[in-house]
């Protein structure tokens, strides 16, 4: 005959085993996360070279910047599709890149 009422000893630690397990599992999943966004991090860094572009060239340095800055972007908006960046974390590398 099953008991009414509140659980006994055996219902409660069965349920702090299942609470812990859950626990335990999101905070890995967490960590994890951390861990392959700061390993994205390394392998594909943001810069903004400040380099400046000669004098005689102008319109082909222009161009060169331009095309550099959309490859930026996109791969920033990639990372962001992988979930490796934060939509924050994605306007935030923007601005770096388009300036204030």
């Amino acid at each position: 005959m099953g008991r009414a009422g509140r659980p006994g000893l055996l219902g409660l630690a069965a349920r702090s085993a299942v609470v812990a397990g859950t626990a335990t599992a999101v905070s890995g999943a967490i960590a994890r996360r951390q861990n392959e966004r700061a390993v994205a991090a390394q392998a594909n860094p943001v810069t903004v070279s400040s380099v400046p572009a000669p004098a005689s060239a102008p319109t082909a340095a222009a161009s060169l910047v331009g095309a550099d800055l959309v490859a930026q972007l996109q791969q920033l908006a990639s990372l962001q599709q992988q979930g490796v960046l934060s939509p924050e974390e994605f306007d935030r590398a923007k601005q770096q890149l388009l300036g204030p």
